[in-house]
């Protein structure tokens, strides 16, 4: 990871046209598009004002008032997005097509509605699937779904919370031993394999960014790449690196688009589900309450984190 991240001080050098237009030529140069010059001339002031934007709403979020958080925390990290994309795609938003979520929830939720299990249903179109594609080469599939319980269990910071409500950890974390990072011997418990299977299975699912050593679970992290497809995570909170506990088919998904979900169906409940978003926020009557809120809590910070890791990786 960038260990100079200094919240929104990191961005102070993106507020420069000279700086963007420059910025974009080198990134439009690794990617082989042509006419690099004259496409990051033409992207700079959206680029720059995509994060300007960003930052403007994340701002905003950080003294509103719960109810408004969600609504301006997505929005704030929609435009973040549209700049990385810009670094990748310089003819973006090239059809209508790419404006819209992307995504899709039950605009009316059930009677005894349950947060947790509540669920967002990817689509064809949009930003969520074309944020997946151009920025990490996934494909997701028109159709798919996935729960907020889900969501939140991808979250390392969330892990605390986890093991007090629901007496579970979701995130292990990996310590540095000899300059080298280090995974916990229990892993092989959570994920029922030995040694070997253990280095095989995290290596095949990082994009080559791990190499172990030949003895126990030592490992070199080429973290240039941080931003990849890869199971291992970052606590910001804790400043350390950790790995998921469950090792199913979300074992890899990009932890930036958990919180454009997650932020998502929030801000459409805060939107249209005034009665259950009041209560919710005002007689904290479950669970729900202290997960959503520290949620908003911490991606407040870790939005602009993410982003920034991209854009300098």
């Amino acid at each position: 990871m960038t260990v100079d991240y200094n919240g929104w001080k990191s961005y102070a050098c993106f507020f420069s046209a000279e700086y963007c237009q420059l910025y974009l030529k080198n990134q439009y140069k690794k990617c082989n598009i042509e006419n690099p010059e004259q496409k990051s001339y033409e992207n700079c002031y959206a680029f720059l004002y995509y994060l300007e934007h960003g930052q403007i709403y994340y701002q905003q979020a950080e003294n509103s008032p719960l109810i408004l958080k969600p609504i301006l925390l997505f929005y704030g990290l929609v435009h973040l997005i549209k700049a990385c994309i810009l670094t990748v795609d310089p003819a973006y938003p090239e059809t209508t097509s790419v404006l819209a979520h992307g995504v899709s929830t039950r605009k009316r939720k059930k009677q005894n509605y349950q947060f947790f299990q509540d669920e967002v249903k990817f689509q064809k179109n949009g930003l969520f699937p074309f944020m997946s594609e151009k920025m990490f080469h996934m494909k997701q599939l028109e159709g798919d779904k996935i729960t907020m319980e889900e969501l939140l269990e991808l979250i390392p910071e969330l892990d605390d919370l986890f093991l007090v409500h629901e007496s579970k950890s979701t995130f292990i974390p990996i310590s540095t031993q000899q300059g080298q990072l280090a995974i916990p011997d229990k892993i092989l418990d959570y994920y029922h394999m030995t040694e070997e299977r253990v280095k095989e299975f995290l290596t095949t699912r990082s994009d080559n960014q791990i190499e172990f050593s030949s003895e126990g679970l030592l490992f070199q992290y080429d973290k240039k790449t941080f931003t990849g497809l890869s199971p291992i995570k970052f606590n910001l909170e804790n400043n350390a690196f950790v790995l998921p506990l469950k090792k199913e088919n979300l074992f890899e998904f990009p932890e930036l688009m958990v919180h454009y979900l997650l932020l998502y169906n929030l801000s459409m409940i805060a939107r249209y589900e005034t009665e259950w978003w009041s209560e919710m926020t005002k007689m904290m009557p479950n669970r729900d309450y202290p997960f959503i809120k520290t949620f908003l809590d911490i991606t407040l910070k870790k939005g602009p984190f993410l982003i920034y890791e991209y854009l300098m990786n």
